[in-house]
């Protein structure tokens, strides 16, 4: 029997975002630490393959057609498969310290969550979001786990503004430590956009809860008996919601472009 020819693109070819919109025929120039990592940990040579997304037009095989010292030219070769749609879910927690919070970053992108908007509240301990930095994480675990739509990262907000300009059509579920529905009955039931509050190391005051459970779109849950830390709410809600309402239920998505 002749053996069988190799997949191509194989597996283990490393994944990349670049920024272009990418087409069959085109060609890429990587630089910079994309270029570092191809070159000096992937250790990638003329005809490797690498898999390529812009976040527009999906994914993409491409082959390396000229490795130098500190840029590498592909050639973009095959369209793989178009730009995934996500569930319409936003995650919004409140601000943390920056280790806690760039994990919250990562696991959420791994999720599939949406959109990612970042809150400050009177508790959190910090109130700026270093932007590139943020983003690079993003991109790097949507690289990891073989996401070809980058999530949307908004400006951190106060918790006022978030509420006052906070869109009708979406439902805001509300991690409150004091109780509510549970998590997964509620998530179940509701169709539609959505979004996740989280609070922060302190949690919300008193004001801060009276203020999002008065809101319209609000639904306060409870997610068990314990206390949890912002992190861990933030990530054990949204893995609930994509197993109730979300992708990993198979419920078709519909939702953002």
């Amino acid at each position: 029997m002749m053996p069988a020819t190799p997949a191509w693109p194989p597996k283990s070819a490393p994944r990349l975002f670049v920024p272009a919109p990418l087409a069959a025929g085109g060609h890429c120039v990587i630089d910079g630490q994309q270029a570092h990592y191809l070159l000096r940990v992937m250790r990638v040579a003329p005809g490797d393959a690498v898999i390529l997304c812009d976040d527009a037009t999906g994914e993409w095989a491409a082959r390396v057609a000229h490795a130098g010292k500190r840029d590498v030219t592909l050639d973009v070769v095959e369209h793989l498969r178009p730009r995934e749609q996500v569930p319409d879910f936003w995650l919004c927690p409140a601000l943390l310290k920056k280790d806690r919070f760039d994990w919250v970053l990562e696991k959420a992108t791994e999720l599939g969550v949406a959109r990612i908007q970042p809150v400050v509240t009177r508790r959190c301990v910090a109130d700026k979001l270093n932007p590139e930095r943020a983003r690079t994480i993003l991109t790097e675990a949507a690289e990891q786990c073989a996401r070809t739509a980058l999530p949307e990262l908004g400006e951190p907000v106060k918790l006022d503004a978030l509420l006052r300009d906070w869109p009708t059509d979406r439902k805001l579920f509300f991690a409150d430590e004091n109780g509510g529905d549970p998590a997964t009955q509620a998530f179940a039931a509701h169709t539609g956009p959505a979004a996740l509050i989280i609070g922060p190391e302190g949690g919300f005051d008193d004001a801060e809860r009276a203020a999002i459970r008065a809101h319209g779109s609000a639904q306060a849950i409870t997610l068990g008996p314990r206390i949890l830390r912002g992190e861990t709410a933030a990530l054990a809600a949204t893995a609930l919601w994509m197993g109730a309402a979300g992708d990993w239920a198979g419920i078709p998505c519909d939702t953002t472009p």
